[in-house]
């Protein structure tokens, strides 16, 4: 069953005003040629009948149906006699004839997903939209035009007209027969509450009438009460005018840069109190420095925790006894210089003595500390550094196994548990010992069954610390075996494994006469061989010299925090130990700064003297905080220096290279290996700074 329905087509613009007919040549009028096409919907068997122009290509008829159905034409394809129309044919092309009716099929390319909705006309009339008009031109001879019926929905204006009495029907006008012009749309709003509002403003006038009618006269009275009377001065000519207006200018020039002076005034006034509270800040700053610093010190003498507070007691143990030697000397002579002598000796004997049992303390307050940091070293994922920054970290099998012990020990080293929470930690360390069968673990495990027995018992907690330390101290050499715990072979001194013992660079030291491993050795960038362990010259340094180095510890510490802020690949300061930055301080830059003589260390750095290449003994100088700040702006410090300032420096440079002759050798190798490519700081400072000291450094630094 089909439902055939007429709708009307957008007209054709040839068919606009039947006056240009007769001018139009023969192309012009096969071009006004239509057709009728009845095309049928293939889902649901609708017929839609159109009138449409033989020149037009069926691209329009597609776009034509797509916008009445509501659908993209990209979807619909027209059949005519069972094959698909190129949308670029038009009906002429496709033997169709003028004024001829031919029916079509409109099918959905993708039925399935989209199938062609049902046809709703727009209106519902029963008049066919397109009718078929024949004109008889002579006797023999007719022609065939078809009419397309055009319906809009508008109300009529009526604009005149006549009624017929008898019949009572209404005759309008022509012009309301015809559908009113539109105004193209251009996109443009013409109508809005501001174009279509009245500003009105009310004003009081005087007409001119009313103006020459203010006067007395017979009948009418103004009064002259608020009358002024005005004279007239005397002429003024341009010149005269010209003068005073240079006067009046002059005046207010006088006073508008009195205005700006006084302006500047208060801006200098306000940048020198405000330089001067800046300068009051920093001297209070560096006081409360130094003060600290001072608090310290006296706090390190007093409770040494670290080597570098007992290295400052030996350090002031030693200058003290110095001067109570040249003391000696000085007023003292003879036996009574030898008695003093002896007093004297015996005097820092006692000290020394009291400095061990600061040793004894300290161990025992850092034994804790120091099981804690390796446990977590030991716990730590691996980790890996981006250029970007941000850091990548992965958990392995070992570094979760490391966690769980290391939890574990924290757990039984607790204090104040109660009794059920005892008994807990000691199952769970018994579950955790028992997976591996061996003597050590055999042994923590009868001690984990006593100390559950005495609880149970109801023995005191004073009398089981001998026996927690037992257990604790076994578990802790549990941890420390690498078969329990393989993440702990790569922080422990002694290598477990043979492959990697043979590996590992084994030297041998003279003092003490024993073998240890090559990061067991200090070797200074200037020295040619391997001398004593490091041990060896901590005992050297406490019973000979008893020199201080915490200070030039501090100043390598932020010589290599600002060399890593460069990222600009620096290895040498890398390279460079406590003992080679003591010599570049005291024997080439004489302890002091270069340009203020300055001579407090923690008040003095070691900047680049040329900041576009890196830090070297041969490209530094020893400036103050302040002076370092203004000397790494300077771009060519060639010329904003002195020639006699330059030859100064130039010539530090040149004891600095004769010094590290090897150091020189290790950077150009070095930078040859490396060619031009930048090299990230934070892989150099991993590689080279961990390595420091060791006399494999420099070959793996340059490596």
């Amino acid at each position: 069953m089909t439902d055939e329905r007429s709708v009307p087509f957008p007209p054709v613009p040839t068919m606009i005003n039947d006056k240009d007919e007769m001018n139009k040549d023969s192309n012009q009028e096969q071009e006004t040629k239509l057709a009728t096409v009845k095309m049928l919907l293939e889902s649901n068997g609708q017929t839609v009948t159109v009138a449409f122009p033989l020149h037009a290509p069926v691209i329009e008829l597609l776009t034509h149906f797509a916008k009445e159905l509501r659908m993209s034409a990209n979807v619909l394809q027209i059949i005519f006699k069972e094959k698909v129309l190129d949308t670029h044919l038009t009906l002429s092309q496709v033997d169709v004839e003028p004024n001829t009716t031919v029916s079509m099929e409109l099918h959905s390319k993708d039925p399935v997903n989209q199938p062609l909705p049902p046809y709703r006309p727009r209106q519902d009339i029963s008049m066919p939209d397109v009718i078929t008009v024949r004109i008889n031109e002579d006797v023999d001879a007719s022609r065939d035009i078809v009419v397309e019926i055009e319906r809009n929905n508008i109300r009529k204006p009526y604009l005149g007209g006549m009624r017929d009495r008898m019949t009572g029907k209404e005759y309008h006008n022509a012009s309301a027969q015809t559908i009113p012009p539109q105004r193209p749309d251009k996109g443009t709003i013409r109508y809005c509450r501001d174009t279509q509002t009245i500003q009105s403003k009310h004003r009081v006038i005087q007409t001119t009438n009313e103006q020459s009618t203010q006067m007395s006269k017979p009948g009418y009275f103004v009064s002259t009460d608020n009358d002024r009377l005005i004279t007239p001065h005397p002429y003024q000519t341009a010149d005269e005018k010209f003068e005073i207006i240079t006067k009046k200018a002059i005046i207010i020039q006088t006073y508008f840069r009195r205005w700006l002076a006084k302006r500047d005034v208060n801006t200098l006034r306000v940048a020198f109190e405000k330089r001067m509270q800046y300068e009051l800040e920093q001297k209070q700053k560096q006081a409360d420095e130094r003060q600290k610093r001072y608090q310290h010190d006296l706090e390190r003498r007093l409770h040494p925790r670290t080597k570098d507070d007992f290295d400052v007691l030996y350090a002031a143990l030693e200058k003290w006894r110095e001067e109570e030697i040249a003391k000696i000397n000085a007023t003292k002579q003879g036996a009574a210089r030898k008695a003093a002598l002896a007093l004297l000796v015996d005097e820092e004997t006692e000290l020394l003595a009291t400095i061990d049992r600061y040793k004894t303390e300290a161990q025992k307050y850092n034994k804790e500390a120091n099981i804690q940091r390796f446990l977590e070293r030991v716990a730590q994922p691996k980790k890996w550094k981006r250029k970007d920054g941000t850091t990548t970290e992965m958990e392995t099998p070992y570094s979760i196994r490391a966690r769980e012990l290391m939890q574990i020990y924290n757990t039984i080293t607790m204090k104040f548990l109660t009794l059920d929470e005892r008994l807990d930690i000691l199952l769970t360390l018994k579950h955790t010992v028992k997976e591996h069968e061996c003597r050590l673990t055999e042994e923590i495990i009868q001690l984990i069954d006593r100390e559950a027995d005495l609880l149970m018992r109801g023995t005191k907690e004073e009398s089981l610390t001998g026996l927690r330390e037992r257990i604790s101290t076994l578990f802790l050499q549990y941890i420390k075996t690498p078969t329990f715990n393989p993440g702990v072979v790569r922080h422990l001194k002694v290598p477990q494994d043979p492959v990697s013992a043979t590996e590992q660079k084994t030297l041998y030291c003279r003092s003490c006469q024993q073998y240890y491993p090559s990061t067991e050795f200090s070797v200074s960038s200037t020295n040619a061989k391997i001398g004593k362990c490091r041990q060896c010259l901590r005992l050297e340094n406490i019973a000979n010299k008893r020199a201080d180095h915490t200070k030039f510890k501090f100043l390598l510490k932020k010589i290599e925090k600002e060399e890593c802020g460069y990222n600009d690949g620096a290895s040498c300061v890398f390279l460079l130990t406590v003992s080679d930055m003591e010599y570049m301080f005291k024997n080439i830059w004489d302890s002091h700064s270069v340009l203020s003589e300055e001579s407090d260390i923690y008040n003095l750095t070691f900047v680049r003297w040329n900041r576009n290449e890196e830090f070297s003994p041969w490209n530094c100088i020893l400036l103050t905080l302040e002076e370092a700040t203004v000397h790494l702006r300077i771009e060519d410090v060639e010329t904003s220096y002195s020639e006699s300032f330059c030859k100064k420096i130039r010539y530090k440079h040149a004891i600095s290279r004769n010094h590290f002759t090897k150091l020189v050798e290790h950077v150009k190798n070095n930078q040859q290996q490396q060619g031009n490519g930048p090299k990230d700081m934070t892989v150099t400072a991993i590689k080279v700074g961990r390595q420091r000291g060791t006399p494999s450094a420099m070959a793996n630094a340059s490596a």
